[in-house]
């Protein structure tokens, strides 16, 4: 295939631009289908004149890759149905577009599952970054974070009235699980492989386990709305400091003894250094006096 063949146009097509091209201002039945469609290609305006080559070649790559986009995403729906079939040979049971999974023990074992067998892609929207009570065993997941599996986890702002919920955030963050913090309401879902969804079953009860989602529609319509979510999110760094923190900050540039200042807040001098560690890594500080400085540059002093 040679010429603009390659590019989508036939050889009626190409004969007339070339023409065209070679001879403006050519007298031509207006209503010719080749003409028509090359008007309607942008190749050729409505007083005849052909459009320049390199007008003409990226309006034609353009319309290709675009075409090309199309039909790789329906391709991408045998993708699905392959899914769909490994996990039926695997389990030998059918497998259900939607399906209910009891509890969050359940809905764990099946994520861990899929992203097992191919760590590629997880979004996860919550209200916390970590739910202890849970006993969420992180060992795992990190370990399908050293394999190669990019994570987003999206969560409250309002988390972060907890003292536990940054520092761990900030752990995840640095081991490849990017956190964010949203002001936006939250509904529980994760996207695995933007090919799996998991949402809440019944938003007034936690303990009512959660829906997997396999319909690519449903799915696509998921992934995008975290993404859209993600984009107007804050990055950690971003958030202003917390009660505790501003009272931390406080206490340190007043008093000159930790002791001190575990006084003034009211807890032991473990707990004050523990948050001051905090919010040197929230800020990047190697040292207390750094520390001093680039919260004066942010406006926090």
């Amino acid at each position: 295939m040679t010429g603009l063949a390659s590019l989508g146009l036939t050889a009626e097509q190409e004969n007339l631009y070339r023409r065209l091209l070679r001879n403006p201002g050519t007298d031509l039945d207006p209503s010719l289908p080749a003409l028509t469609e090359l008007r309607a290609l942008g190749l050729v305006d409505e007083a005849l004149n052909a459009a320049a080559p390199a007008v003409a070649v990226d309006l034609l790559v353009r319309r290709r890759i675009e075409h090309t986009q199309r039909r790789l995403a329906e391709l991408s729906l045998a993708w699905d149905v392959l899914t769909e079939l490994t996990e039926e040979h695997r389990s030998g049971r059918t497998v259900q577009m939607v399906e209910h999974l009891p509890d969050g023990r359940a809905v764990t074992l099946r994520m861990r599952m899929l992203m097992n067998d191919d760590p590629g892609e997880f979004a996860h929207l919550k209200e916390r970054a970590y739910y202890q009570e849970t006993g969420y065993a992180l060992a795992p997941f990190n370990r399908l974070l050293a394999r190669g599996l990019r994570s987003r986890t999206l969560f409250s702002a309002r988390a972060l009235r907890d003292p536990e919920q940054g520092p761990h955030a900030r752990v995840q963050h640095a081991l490849g699980d990017l956190h964010r913090v949203t002001t936006e309401p939250i509904r529980h879902l994760a996207v695995v492989n933007r090919a799996v969804a998991f949402v809440q079953a019944d938003p007034a009860d936690p303990m009512a386990g959660a829906l997997q989602i396999r319909q690519p529609g449903m799915v696509a319509m998921l992934a995008d709305v975290f993404d859209g979510m993600w984009d107007r999110a804050r990055d950690l760094d971003e958030m202003p400091l917390t009660p505790i923190e501003q009272q931390v900050l406080h206490a340190l540039t007043c008093h000159d003894t930790d002791e001190a200042a575990a006084r003034a807040l009211h807890v032991s001098v473990r707990k004050l250094r523990a948050h001051v560690a905090d919010l040197m890594a929230r800020l990047g500080a190697a040292t207390r006096f750094q520390a001093a400085l680039l919260a004066k540059e942010r406006g926090w002093l």
